[in-house]
């Protein structure tokens, strides 16, 4: 027997029970008419001259209904006479190429057949400008030719800083239509002043390019829409922060103020940007966000089949396993850390053999007298919340709270002949 093994034998792994999280379901059905009404206000509409080519900047990975909200922008603009084309807008992503990024949007669905515009695919940009601070402000060639610009995008909670717009419409133009320059301005100062910076860019772009409106979705727990907003450009500063307010009530979590181990089945870029999503697991890559559970001790057991090896978020945990060290690609991973500036997420966490010895380090590590007492919760990822396991330390909280209910009895977690688990 190994030291680690024999360090770890005697730890006690606690039986958990199936427990469901009860969240608002309210969604937008009909999200066409939903957009369609949004577009047709006098203050929209105005904004389109027919002849105009405009530029429609996509990029929000895992945004629902991207497909349809944006094939119908382009009709809607088509109708009032506009020649609209797509613009990919996601700052560095795809690899920082023009070919790759045109690649991450056919993945998210988004191709000329499927929104029936041209897809203008370009990492060049235009200097507009400076910030007081020296910051240089960049936008996509493609877009600043343009007659109008339109931004799609969902408003939700940022993962590494907090101010009064995270992700959303202003950052979309700021950092998406800056392109590889623009996002790597952005973070250049640090997610320290990216509350200030974020806004700022966005400002000089609406005041010096011709951005027209944005086309907003807030999101309900289940990542289904749940409101829509189309805002006149001289709204967005203004409404954005109320929007960003709701959009964090809207969030889904975990029903527990402190944790001592979380277990987290699988991590990867469609989940989140970080693996997971901190909002959920209350671990954040900077210390300028905050919120989510106390969690002690975290363990990350896998990676996601669709993350393609980028196991950027296994350093915010601090137990992992040689499974998921081995499917890492570390270029892909590394290359996270060096154009957002924070690299502890693209550490490897402490490694252990399999999934058993990983929870058993997290359960011995935890600072808790005894060990058979560990608040302990596992969830297969930072999406899927509703349905999760919890130890038996923790059943009392669950039968007391409103939105929380008891699904199965307390069982033995199953662990495979490797010491490997499966979420069942």
């Amino acid at each position: 027997m190994g030291i680690l093994q024999d360090l770890l034998k005697d730890i006690p792994v606690p039986k958990v029970a199936k427990v469901k999280q009860n969240f608002d379901n309210t969604k937008i059905e009909n999200v066409e008419q939903a957009v369609n009404e949004k577009l047709q206000q006098v203050s929209i509409r105005s904004k389109v001259k027919p002849g105009m080519e405009i530029a429609i900047a996509v990029g929000s990975r895992g945004m629902d209904r991207l497909v349809e909200i944006t094939a119908h922008t382009v009709q809607f603009l088509k109708d009032l006479g506009a020649v609209p084309f797509i613009v990919p807008s996601m700052g560095s992503h795809g690899g920082a190429t023009a070919e790759g990024q045109r690649e991450v949007l056919a993945h998210l669905g988004v191709t000329e057949e499927s929104v029936k515009a041209e897809i203008r695919s370009s990492m060049d940009v235009i200097k507009l400008g400076e910030l007081p601070n020296g910051l240089p402000v960049y936008i996509d060639k493609y877009a600043s030719q343009a007659d109008g610009i339109v931004v799609i995008n969902r408003i939700k909670p940022h993962t590494a800083f907090r101010g009064p717009v995270e992700s959303g419409i202003m950052k979309m133009i700021s950092i998406g239509l800056g392109k590889q320059k623009g996002a790597e301005a952005t973070h250049q100062l640090g997610f320290k002043y990216m509350a200030e910076n974020v806004p700022a860019m966005a400002k000089m772009m609406m005041e010096k390019t011709p951005i027209l409106f944005g086309v907003a979705t807030l999101e309900n727990a289940f990542d289904r829409v749940a409101r829509i907003e189309v805002l006149p450009v001289e709204e967005i500063e203004e409404k954005e922060p109320a929007l960003q307010a709701l959009a964090k009530q809207l969030l889904p979590k975990l029903f527990f103020d402190q944790i001592d181990v979380l277990v987290i089945d699988e991590i990867g870029k469609n989940i989140s940007g970080d693996g997971m999503d901190p909002n959920i697991t209350g671990r954040y890559p900077t210390p300028y966000a905050k919120g989510g559970p106390d969690v002690n001790k975290m363990v990350v057991l896998d990676l996601t089949h669709q993350t393609e090896g980028n196991a950027n978020g296994v350093g915010t945990a601090d137990f992992t396993t040689q499974r998921l060290v081995d499917k890492m690609d570390r270029e892909v991973t590394y290359a996270n850390g060096l154009t957002s500036t924070v690299c502890a997420p693209t550490k490897i966490a402490t490694t252990l053999a399999n999934d058993k010895d990983a929870i058993k380090a997290a359960i011995k590590t935890c600072n808790i007298l005894d060990f058979t007492k560990v608040k302990m919760v596992r969830i297969k990822n930072t999406l899927e919340i509703a349905e999760i396991e919890v130890s038996e330390a923790l059943i009392d909280h669950v039968t007391q709270h409103p939105d929380m209910e008891q699904l199965s009895d307390l069982f033995e977690l199953p662990f495979n002949d490797e010491g490997n688990l499966s979420f069942t």
